[in-house]
């Protein structure tokens, strides 16, 4: 596949992802973003088009070719998203990822706010963000704008290598890799549902009277990889049969 055919693919995948965590209500309004590599010095990113209309209305015309490094330049009326930080940062910083994913589900917002961890409290249901859990979900305690280099540094510290932070009273990035970007791109966004589903279900537990507990360390470890043809492949189908029908 020529490099052509490869970026106008990755592209129709970022806009499909963002249409995907909208309708998933990962993301609300006009609020959020996805990146993926492009090459050893781009990547491309979901921007604002001039005629904004939120996530729910991305379109490959939105995504554009931005330097990992160095200003935007000029993008022909579209802007990139004010805190590309958290996608120069992440891939800057991290080779082997390959797809960043920044949402706000509300759940995860709300759990952040209590200043307790997430854990693997069920096991079956989930298995990935099961897993997820048990690997330790890391928060990065600032609630600002990723604005600056600076902001984004310090964040992707707290994130490490793991697949997830979370940003307290914010958000979540997500980042994924991998020989296939566009498997990367589905990736990222499908680590944010989990983390939403994980969230959800543990404030629930709370709302309940219950107490968030940790599953035993026999059932995770007896959990099965159920591989990517399933935790990626058939889950993006799912997906994609929620989206609105096009205008």
């Amino acid at each position: 596949m020529t490099d052509d055919r490869i970026t106008a693919a990755l592209t129709e995948a970022i806009a499909t992802a963002c249409r995907v965590m909208a309708a998933g209500g990962l993301v609300e309004h006009v609020l959020g973003h996805i990146s993926a590599r492009a090459g050893d010095h781009h990547l491309l990113v979901r921007c604002r088009g001039p005629r904004e209309a939120g996530l729910s209305r991305t379109r490959p015309e939105d995504i554009k070719l931005v330097p990992i490094q160095g200003p935007a330049g000029d993008l022909d009326g579209w802007t990139p998203p004010n805190e590309l930080p958290i996608h120069t940062g992440v891939l800057r910083r991290r080779p082997e990822v390959t797809a960043v994913a920044h949402a706000h589900p509300p759940a995860v917002v709300t759990h952040s706010l209590l200043d307790e961890p997430l854990l693997p409290v069920y096991g079956a249901y989930d298995i990935p963000g099961a897993r997820m859990a048990a690997g330790g979900i890391p928060v990065w305690s600032r609630s600002a704008l990723v604005t600056t280099d600076e902001l984004a540094g310090a964040m992707a510290e707290a994130m490490g290598d793991r697949p997830v932070v979370v940003l307290r009273g914010h958000g979540v990035v997500s980042a994924a890799g991998g020989d296939d970007p566009v498997a990367a791109v589905r990736t990222a966004v499908l680590q944010a549902f989990a983390l939403d589903t994980l969230a959800r279900v543990t404030l629930a537990v709370r709302q309940a009277g219950g107490t968030p507990r940790a599953i035993g360390d026999d059932d995770l470890a007896g959990l099965p990889d159920l591989g990517g043809g399933f935790n990626v492949e058939t889950m993006w189908r799912h997906l994609l049969t929620r989206l609105p029908a096009a205008d």
